[in-house]
């Protein structure tokens, strides 16, 4: 799991039991009461399954647990070096001099790319290929988001149903004065967790799914950018600027401080 992902929610976390101290409750009441946890989760879970397909069910689900597990990560300096290095043995060799090279290549995107430029796929059709995976991959990454943010908006009315239930409860049992007050406290803790599963997990969850869609995107246009060069005879050192410019100032440096040494 992604160690910013766990830090922050344990952030949230603790500030609740905090403030909860602080206000004279016990964090105990908080975390004691498995039927609020699990009519709030499990009902916001079954509600957001019933608002779509099957098929958008399990894929936000996997794509949650993708985000939870530390996202897209990739070292874009390195795949950039890697592009410049196929300019140059194209531009010395030829195109189908790639050949040998591409089976090494670990990314499926890049190589599928690669592949279909080496084969004399036209430059339009290819970059049409390559992109119309690129959308797909976006539409599948904004149904994820959209899953847990549904999660987030239905967690805190599945936290007032709960608590509904608790009053309903507690008003059949009026003749035990005493035992009100612990009543209604265990009643509004089912409030209090559906607020806390939407706004400290799912909809963060809904930002972040977002935020490593973006980065995966521009990735992967990068990628395109870089393979269209590959395969129109582009200049290695001036495809490395180009690329560079998709990175932030500090990683554009780096890029071309290592062809200039290369060079």
């Amino acid at each position: 799991m992604d160690p910013f992902t766990i830090v922050g929610i344990l952030i949230a976390l603790v500030t609740t039991m905090v403030a909860m101290t602080m206000a004279g409750i016990s964090p105990v009441l908080f975390v004691s009461d498995p039927g609020s946890i699990l009519l709030v989760v499990g009902g916001a879970i079954g509600a957001t399954f019933a608002s779509g397909t099957k098929e958008q069910a399990l894929g936000g689900i996997k794509v949650v647990v993708k985000a939870v597990a530390g996202g897209f990560t990739v070292d874009t300096t390195e795949s950039i070096n890697q592009l410049v290095e196929f300019a140059d043995a194209a531009r010395r060799d030829g195109l189908l001099a790639l050949e040998s090279q591409i089976a090494d290549i670990e990314d499926p995107f890049l190589k599928k790319g690669l592949e279909m430029a080496v084969d004399g796929t036209d430059p339009e059709q290819l970059r049409e290929v390559l992109e119309t995976e690129v959308e797909r991959m976006a539409i599948r990454h904004k149904e994820g988001a959209g899953f847990a943010q549904n999660m987030a908006g239905y967690a805190p009315a599945m936290g007032v149903a709960g608590t509904v239930i608790g009053l309903i409860s507690m008003l059949q049992n009026l003749s035990d004065p005493s035992a009100l007050g612990p009543a209604m406290a265990v009643a509004f803790s089912t409030t209090l967790w559906g607020v806390f599963v939407a706004n400290y997990f799912f909809a963060p969850m809904a930002q972040k799914l977002k935020a490593i869609s973006a980065k995966e995107v521009a990735y992967k246009e990068l990628l395109i950018e870089g393979i269209l060069s590959v395969q129109g005879g582009a200049n290695p050192r001036a495809l490395a600027g180009k690329l560079a410019s998709f990175l932030p100032p500090a990683e554009q440096e780096a890029v071309l401080a290592e062809e200039e040494d290369s060079g």
